[in-house]
């Protein structure tokens, strides 16, 4: 049996990771501070398991790390317009967070057990955008913004402390992620909600800017298969394999709340351009996939019964 620490535990990605740990019989320590993007409904479901234990605590702050098998950090500010706005949460949680984390890693005493591995989650905008391809592992790091650049300069972090105090790691690179519990600041649910307030949409750069769509369930489940395989020290990209414009996305949620026939266009407002925007998003995953790791879910099955959820789900 595997004893996780799961940082973020309540965020969209976190949840996905804790429920698959769950079931798989291992014991999770959920940690999370409960910013506005947690979903603390999701406590109800987890504490049902004997396995899981939640801590209610901001990583900057945790000065105890438990003996464990992995330390799996989904804790971050992620929304790219907040860093627009005010970087300084994100360089306390993104970056001063991680650094504590690392800390207490390299101080856990060695006679006892084996130290844990560091299981990080980076994004696929630490590399910046790309207009045609892909992004591999080895290309250089260049952020655009301030949530990238966080995330960045802790992946630096990371295998900076791996070659000077001998941590393990992995670090993992997603695309964006979708799913049921997300905070409705990113498009889709952002979209269901904006739509639930009879308002427009404000389509950035005229919708033209691509995503590659990966659902949290996939994302949970690459996280178990790497430690199942038990490599260390590796950075990996997870992708869904699949991207479109989020003009695309837009339609298809547009589409989906509306039963009746109705044309998109109507719901959306294509005059704002946003500073920073990147063009395109897209990683190579092939060195995940020769792990055996591959996308079960599929986002146009997917799509109607997120939208569903998120029309009957108010959050503020």
């Amino acid at each position: 049996m595997k004893l996780v620490m799961v940082t973020g535990c309540l965020g969209l990605i976190g949840s996905h990771i804790t429920k698959e740990c769950l079931l798989r019989g291992w014991k999770v320590l959920g940690v999370d501070k409960c910013t506005y993007a947690a979903n603390v409904e999701f406590l109800k479901d987890f504490e049902k398991s004997d396995n899981f234990t939640f801590l209610k605590k901001d990583i900057c702050d945790l000065k105890f790390l438990p003996d464990c098998d992995y330390v799996i950090n989904t804790a971050a500010e992620s929304h790219v317009g907040n860093s627009i706005i005010d970087s300084q949460s994100f360089i306390e949680t993104n970056i001063n967070g991680v650094k504590n984390l690392l800390d207490l890693i390299r101080r856990k005493p060695k006679n006892i057990s084996r130290q844990p591995i560091f299981f990080h989650f980076s994004t696929d905008e630490v590399y910046g955008d790309i207009a045609d391809g892909d992004h591999f592992e080895t290309d250089i790091l260049r952020p655009s913004n301030p949530y990238s650049a966080s995330k960045a300069a802790a992946d630096m972090l990371i295998l900076a402390w791996s070659r000077t105090y001998n941590i393990n790691y992995i670090i993992l690179r997603p695309t964006n992620n979708y799913g049921i519990g997300q905070y409705p600041e990113k498009l889709i649910p952002l979209t269901v909600k904006i739509l639930q307030r009879n308002k427009k949409i404000r389509l950035h750069n005229n919708g033209t800017p691509i995503r590659n769509w990966l659902h949290s369930a996939d994302t949970a489940y690459a996280v178990a298969h790497i430690i199942e395989a038990g490599v260390v020290d590796e950075v990996f990209n997870v992708a869904g394999g699949f991207e479109q414009s989020n003009k695309d996305t837009v339609q298809k949620v547009i589409n989906h709340y509306f039963p009746q026939s109705t044309d998109w266009k109507d719901h959306v407002d294509l005059s704002y351009v946003r500073v920073g925007q990147d063009i395109r998003y897209a990683l190579n995953d092939d060195k995940l996939r020769a792990l055996g790791w591959k996308p079960k879910k599929v986002f146009d099955e997917e799509i109607a019964s997120i939208v569903d959820y998120y029309k009957t789900t108010f959050k503020w």
